[in-house]
């Protein structure tokens, strides 16, 4: 497990677009995750495959000036002195829930708590904009990050079984809500 005795977090800025894919790395494929919604409450079940795969998304390739010094929406960047090893970025949701948009670790950093310190990041920002909560949206093969979402204390609210009629891997799309 890594330390954070260098880590630093840092808003996007000119400097650092060059960076900000970094920390976008490969990550395991362990099963997929099954809902079911009873009762008014989702729950799921995961269903862990034989076999385990690396999948990897593309770079982002955003007008990062975009996100530069705007109340809207923000990239905050993870770096351990001048290696960008994670980020998150967020953006006011029409819902006054602040929607992170994506959220990346290194591998050589997961299970370090980057990942809760990068959330922590998002929290204390959409709190600063007076939002409700966070919410964000994973692909139902993603357990290890739903996992993770879970354990940070989001709840599945949501299931889409058309958002990824386009991708044949993907069953469907989750919805996760941490209410504040």
């Amino acid at each position: 497990m890594r330390g954070f005795l260098d880590i630093s977090i840092q808003t996007l800025n000119e400097d650092s677009i060059s960076v900000v894919n970094e920390a976008n790395d490969s990550f395991p494929i362990i099963g997929k995750i099954i809902p079911s919604y009873r009762d008014g409450v989702w729950m799921y079940e995961v269903q862990l495959y034989e076999k385990v795969y690396e999948t990897r998304f593309p770079d982002d390739s955003l007008d990062w000036s975009e996100y530069i010094n705007r109340e809207d929406k923000q990239v905050f960047l993870a770096f351990d002195e001048t290696t960008c090893i994670g980020q998150i970025r967020v953006a006011r949701d029409w819902n006054r829930f602040a929607y992170i948009e994506n959220i990346a670790v290194q591998k050589a950093y997961r299970n370090s708590g980057l990942g809760h310190l990068l959330i922590g990041v998002a929290e204390t920002w959409a709190k600063e904009q007076s939002l409700l909560g966070l919410s964000l949206e994973a692909q139902n093969d993603n357990v290890i990050a739903c996992r993770f979402y879970a354990k940070e204390g989001f709840a599945l609210a949501g299931v889409d079984t058309l958002k990824q009629t386009g991708n044949p891997n993907i069953d469907m799309t989750l919805y996760w809500y941490k209410i504040f």
